[in-house]
């Protein structure tokens, strides 16, 4: 991996051109939440948080947080024109209803199959898994943003996940620095592969089966 190249504005950039004009996206802790600045604003996309917002905009300039304004995670955020804001019930009504066009989450694994393992580090203490069961489960479109390996060098791309699931089969484009990847009736299809990696690359750094076109 090239260190100079800051891969986790490459996924994000990446991943922002799934998000269409008009959409409802949900955007998970720690990467996911870079994609927003890479939306056009003239997109009118409204961003939704669990914790009881929909439209957050970018992220305050320093002094001009708001103590009572924040996303999922506690981090400042701002208000978009036109953003509404509710309690933790109607959040989690808008999400289990369906009307989440995009969520996208982090991984720790994910499986041919498209299941999702995502709340537990093994070895560390977790609070939970937060809304990532009904996030996983009822959006429309679930795309995954994560290294394509850990820090040992182990895929995380696997053939079964071996770490307690999320959602089964509930994964349905996976981005990493490495390749775009739509997942299609239970096979991994490489859409893309990114540059500077080549095919062998992907082939070797994945322990699942790859289809390519």
């Amino acid at each position: 991996m090239d260190v100079g190249v800051d891969y986790r504005r490459v996924i994000a950039e990446w991943a922002a051109k799934e998000i269409k004009p008009g959409m409802h996206v949900n955007l998970g802790i720690g990467m996911p939440t870079l994609v927003a600045g890479f939306v056009p604003e003239h997109y009118n996309v409204m961003f939704h948080a669990e914790n009881g917002i929909l439209g957050t905009g970018p992220y305050p300039i320093k002094g001009g947080e708001d103590e009572n304004l924040c996303d999922a995670g506690g981090f400042p955020v701002t208000a978009v024109p036109g953003a509404s804001f509710f309690d933790s019930t109607m959040a989690f009504g808008i999400i289990r209803r369906g009307y989440l066009d995009v969520t996208i989450l982090g991984a720790l694994q994910v499986s041919e199959a498209g299941d999702l393992a995502n709340w537990i580090v093994p070895g560390k203490r977790v609070p939970g898994m937060g809304g990532a069961i009904d996030l996983a489960q009822k959006s429309k479109k679930v795309i995954v943003l994560m290294n394509h390996t850990n820090k040992s060098g182990e895929a995380k791309i696997v053939k079964k996940c071996t770490l307690p699931l999320t959602a089964p089969s509930c994964v349905d484009v996976i981005i990493t620095e490495r390749a775009i990847i739509d997942v299609i009736n239970n096979e991994l299809h490489v859409r893309r592969i990114l540059a500077p990696y080549t095919m062998e690359e992907v082939i070797s750094s994945t322990e699942a089966e790859l289809h390519f076109s």
